[in-house]
């Protein structure tokens, strides 16, 4: 009890210590080959057709610049929503289409796009002629339309839409109308805050349980309600052909619109009063009802009270019915998930969840269809026949996979029963297809179903196709990703030919989209990327592996700079950069994710780009924290913090590329956290770079990342785990960078202010930079510049001029 005191009494220690002698610079930029970097083309997405005729290929802005983010926001019950044009705050929007035909690569012009196209939703009809998409405007958001066939882009209503969910657009199945969310007309003025408070912010609980995790953005007050309420209220409408608008039911805050496969009826999802100031609105109180044509509910499937007090663990669900959902291949039958454990994964229970499906007209006794031993992930169906169920347990990290005759009486039958921390022998998800009124379905021939994975090995991912009989588990690879490039299959094209649409890069070769034909083993280009950042060419990257001191094997991407000949040019200046990750097996951690012949984009975000200023660089350097059997994961999470760090410094220095005297850590978020802890308990790194983190457990009380345990289960484990309660032994110097509107769980930007003033106030090296208006990630251009400059003037002082910096001391 010593402990958890000590704990809640520091936590508050500098709560009201002014941040003493600020240093202004203003904004700066880095070396020009870094801002070349930084601007470099992103990478195109693409969208293909239901009848995989038509390749829609996305094209994506470079980043914003500190304008675009100095936009109005709201900050309600943990959503950022632009109030002007109500969508989503600073959403990733596409800035330009093109369509291409998998058939001949002939490229159809789309004429009367936007002039600044800001595009997000896109969705194709089930006949495939239309793409329908919403575009930002300043003040508004639109739905618009392009036509396939004529080349033809035109706005399609007058209707301004409401995207704070993020735009909802469900097609009917005569792909002649969709149903979508718009602002109601009636709604009048956004409520304004009174300058004299209406009385005091009250909660109370009254010996209720009801832990929750430390989110932010929560609603504070009646005026936050208010606006909730505004900003999130919505009128359900369909829109035809003609942009003709037909409301259905009443404006209230419609979280979800989901229509059936036969068009028949909607599942509609409404969240209710009252809200909560401790929870963010995904544990709201909710209504899930279905509706017909004149928008009138016909069934209410559950009406689900607020979930403030569900039980600690990755595994609590409530214990109302949930994961509802409209059966894929069915005319219009639901289904959900309900616990039969009561939604708390510390009850002894053999059946922890009930599966269930519910026909039109929805006036019969729901049909079980299957008893799990996990909870419920996903169902996959084929056909009335044949169905897929997956169930997960994340405390043991196992997933199993049952086939499921939804519309009979069999038995449901093991597929397989794995550790989904297994990537070794992760057997791959299923190929679907669409069908003409635009369902997708399982592709189901002969009792084979056509999986893909990424095929993760020894050697690196190496993506594959697989044939299976679900009955018998045979297994038939049809094709799999061959050196020097990195291949993987996006959707299928046409099941009886076997073409799939593919992506495909190596080293040098940015990715570009494919057909790979496998019976003829053939492959056609459908695009042609130019390399974005050609002057990075000569960079060298690496997939390297070794050991830690207890065997365990690890890995990492070593990035060389351009020329670099260590027997010449000797040991470098070294950066290590990892995210601690936590597994339940030693073999399990010890497996090699990505691959040795990934385009070679060197990442700003990450630390390649030192490499153009003469660093060694190991990205993503596995830091893995095992527990096995009765041990936790984070029983001995510094431990092993310091044996990766050694294996790492050992590795590079024994290959010849590192100066041993010359390494940095660093890492972003759950990598801060380790930084920061390295730092504390050795002294193996010359300067530590930490961005948005989180280092003061005390205030992450009920869990944090894949702790379960809260501090009151174990004060010592959060007191040892928290870099604060440390801050005097952080004598590396060490760099703390944070966004002042970090919206992330856990992550206040207070985390680091505080880290900021323990490590000063014990004497140590510390430099603090907040980035105003970034959030978790920094998305302005100027934002990013200066981190990268801060990075890279920090790491000369401290780490390549180390021997100059110590011989001045």
């Amino acid at each position: 009890m010593r402990s958890l005191v000590l704990l809640l009494s520091l936590c508050l220690l500098f709560a009201n210590t002014a941040m003493a002698n600020p240093v202004q610079t203003g904004y700066l930029e880095p070396a020009e080959e870094i801002v070349d970097i930084v601007d470099a083309a992103p990478a195109p997405g693409a969208s293909l057709s239901g009848d995989g005729e038509l390749l829609l290929v996305l094209e994506y802005p470079a980043l914003p610049v500190l304008a675009d983010l100095a936009v109005s926001e709201h900050r309600l019950a943990g959503v950022r929503i632009n109030p002007d044009n109500q969508t989503r705050a600073q959403t990733r929007y596409i800035s330009g289409f093109r369509l291409v035909s998998t058939a001949n690569r002939e490229e159809i012009e789309i004429r009367g796009l936007p002039d600044n196209l800001r595009a997000i939703g896109v969705a194709w009809s089930p006949d495939n002629r239309y793409i329908a998409f919403a575009q930002m405007e300043e003040t508004a958001t639109h739905l618009w339309r392009i036509d396939t066939q004529r080349g033809r882009a035109t706005r399609w209503s007058k209707a301004d839409l409401n995207a704070v969910w993020g735009p909802q657009l469900e097609w009917s199945k005569d792909s002649k109308s969709i149903y979508t969310l718009v602002v109601d007309t009636k709604r009048g003025n956004a409520p304004q805050r009174s300058r004299v408070p209406a009385g005091p912010v009250v909660t109370e609980s009254r010996g209720r349980t009801a832990p929750s995790r430390t989110y932010q953005d929560l609603l504070a007050d009646s005026h936050d309600e208010a606006l909730f309420d505004y900003y999130f209220s919505s009128q359900v409408a369909r829109i035809n052909e003609r942009g003709r608008v037909q409301n259905l039911g009443v404006p209230a805050v419609i979280n979800s619109v989901s229509l059936a496969p036969n068009s028949q009826f909607l599942l509609v999802t409404q969240l209710n009063k009252p809200y909560s100031y401790a929870v963010p609105q995904f544990r709201f109180a909710r209504t899930t009802s279905v509706w017909n044509h004149a928008g009138e509910s016909v069934y209410t499937v559950v009406e689900q009270e607020l979930a403030d007090n569900l039980p600690i663990g990755f595994d609590a669900v409530v214990p109302s019915r949930r994961s509802i959902s409209w059966r894929n291949d069915a005319d219009a039958t639901l289904i959900w998930a309900q616990a039969a454990d009561g939604g708390d994964p510390r009850a002894e229970a053999e059946v922890r969840d009930q599966l269930f499906q519910l026909s039109a007209p929805f006036n019969q006794e729901p049909k079980k269809l299957a008893d799990l031993s996990f909870r419920f992930s996903r169902l996959l169906a084929a056909d009335g026949e044949t169905a897929l169920v997956w169930e997960r347990w994340w405390a043991e990290r196992n997933e199993r996979l049952w086939r499921i005759s939804p519309d009979g009486n069999a038995e449901p039958e093991l597929v397989w029963d794995r550790s989904f921390e297994d990537r070794y022998n992760d057997p791959g998800s299923p190929f679907t297809q669409q069908l003409a009124d635009g369902r997708r379905v399982l592709i189901l021939e002969n009792d084979h179903i056509l999986l893909t994975g990424t095929g993760a090995s020894d050697e690196g991912d190496r993506p594959f196709i697989d044939r299976r009989n679900l009955s018998t588990g045979d297994t038939e690879r049809l094709w799999r990703s061959e050196a020097p490039f990195f291949e993987r299959p996006r959707n299928i094209i046409d099941v009886n030919a076997l073409t799939f649409l593919t992506q495909r890069e190596s080293i040098d070769t940015p990715p570009d989209f494919y057909v790979r034909d496998i019976k003829n083993e053939k492959l056609t280009a459908l695009t042609n990327t130019p390399h974005p950042m050609p002057q990075t060419l000569e960079i060298s990257r690496e997939l390297v592996n070794y050991e830690r001191e207890d065997g365990l094997p690890m890995s990492a991407t070593l990035y060389l700079p351009a020329g670099y000949d260590k027997e010449t040019d000797g040991p470098l200046p070294t950066i290590v950069w990892a995210y601690p990750r936590e597994y339940r097996s030693s073999s399990a951690a010890a497996q090699v994710s990505g691959s040795p012949y990934e385009f070679n984009r060197i990442s700003y975000w990450r630390p390649q780009f030192l490499a153009t200023q003469g660093y060694a660089v190991f990205d993503n350097a596995t830091m893995p924290i095992v527990g096995e059997g009765e041990q936790l994961p984070n029983d001995t999470f510094i431990e092993q913090l310091i044996m990766n760090s050694k294996a790492v410094i050992e590795f590079g220095t024994e290959l010849g590329v590192s100066d041993p005297e010359r390494f940095a850590l660093g890492g972003h978020s759950y990598g801060a956290f380790m930084t920061a802890n390295v730092l504390a308990h050795s002294d193996l790194f010359k300067a530590g770079i930490a961005r948005s983190g989180a280092y003061n457990r005390s205030l992450t009380p009920f869990g944090f990342q894949r702790e379960e345990r809260t501090i009151w289960d174990d004060p010592q484990l959060y007191q040892t785990m928290s870099p604060f309660f440390s801050a005097h032994q952080i004598k590396t110097p060490l760099l703390l960078i944070h966004g002042t509107d970090d919206n992330n769980s856990g992550t206040f930007p207070m985390q680091s202010e505080r880290l900021y003033q323990a490590v000063k106030g014990n004497g140590g090296v510390v430099r603090l930079v907040m980035l105003p208006l970034e959030s978790h990630g920094y998305r302005a251009r100027e934002s990013v510049l200066h981190m990268l400059w801060e990075t890279t003037e920090w790491l000369d002082e401290f780490v390549k001029n180390a021997d100059v910096t110590e011989a001045e001391e």
